[in-house]
């Protein structure tokens, strides 16, 4: 069981606090006093492993079965004894330019936080941290916990749309560099782009009613003068959800950019086969016509009927090249 405790603690009057190293203890201790609560962090625990947490907690059957079996879509709902969010967060990995995503989520109830994470993504070390040096808002309790792990991915969030908005550049000045043929690799990157950003989106769009939700009054577990923090998550949230349906937007009309360009070039190629194909065809058609072996044919017994015949060829063909050259057809 210790292998998937990332962290346990209580915090009373919004520091951490020495307390029991067996979470059932620490859990009673911190509802004995009152003022206190205990924030337990686990990583990807299995169903045996998570069992004696959901019973010593009361979490709810529905609640824990999401949280173990993960790939779930951000959402918040409410229970007896627990209040149950699932975020997901967002990582961009530069050495690939790709984004990857995980999974969180958040048990509230009385007097605890449980943490639970699936994936490397968005560790809560740092959220730890930040909210231990910040006491005024861990006197809040289990909800400052919820803001600070909400605030983190969404301002993540925001981070990652402008990592994607320089690939999208970087993509939209390949496509539209002159002269550039290789047209297959190009379409091969700009589908994996926009699958990428629907991963992103199915990430950031659904978090938007929860966050609006917490945002008003009236939700249980949570703390009654925390409303101003969840708006100012679910405005960040909103700039990210544009931001990505900006890149969504821009990035498709970069497809189709490049497919009209490719359309483009293949009817230059096109005329130009054809160019090559009609100068090709009046010599033939020239010279098929001598190789016919018939006895009365013009100019058969003339000295100068050879070459004149070879000059007409070349006349016909050089007219020809003329010709396609001012339409552009070469």
């Amino acid at each position: 069981m210790r292998a998937v405790i990332v962290d346990c603690a209580i915090y009373r009057d919004g520091r951490r606090t020495e307390g029991p190293s067996d979470f059932s203890d620490a859990l009673d201790e911190a509802r004995t006093t009152g003022d206190a609560f205990l924030w337990i962090g686990l990583h990807e625990p299995t169903e045996d492993e998570f069992a004696h947490v959901s019973e010593e907690f009361s979490l709810h059957p529905l609640a824990v079965e999401d949280a173990l079996k993960a790939h779930q879509r951000p959402k918040l709902e409410v229970y007896d004894d627990s209040l149950f969010v699932v975020l997901k967060p967002v990582v961009y990995e530069p050495e690939s330019d790709s984004v990857t995503t995980g999974e969180l989520m958040v048990f509230i109830g009385d007097s605890f936080v449980v943490t639970v994470r699936h994936g490397e993504g968005a560790p809560l070390g740092a959220v730890r941290e930040r909210l231990e040096a910040e006491p005024a808002v861990l006197r809040h309790g289990p909800t400052a916990v919820l803001y600070a792990v909400s605030d983190a991915i969404v301002d993540h969030y925001i981070d990652v749309a402008a990592e994607l908005q320089v690939d999208l550049e970087e993509m939209e000045t390949a496509v539209f560099e002159p002269g550039r043929r290789d047209t297959k690799n190009t379409a091969a990157r700009i589908y994996t782009f926009k699958r990428q950003v629907l991963e992103f989106r199915r990430a950031a769009g659904p978090l938007a009613a929860p966050m609006a939700r917490l945002a008003g009054a009236g939700v249980p577990f949570v703390h009654e003068h925390s409303q101003p923090f969840f708006r100012d998550v679910s405005d960040h949230l909103t700039r990210a959800n544009e931001q990505v349906e900006g890149l969504d937007r821009l990035v498709s009309d970069i497809l189709a950019a490049h497919l009209a360009q490719m359309g483009v070039r293949q009817n230059d190629d096109m005329r130009k086969i054809s160019a090559w194909a009609a100068m090709a065809a009046v010599p033939t058609m020239v010279a098929g016509i001598y190789g016919m072996n018939f006895e009365h044919m013009p100019e058969l017994r003339s000295v100068w009927a050879y070459p004149a015949t070879v000059l007409l060829m070349a006349g016909a063909v050089y007219g020809l090249f003329r010709l396609f050259k001012r339409r552009g057809w070469l």
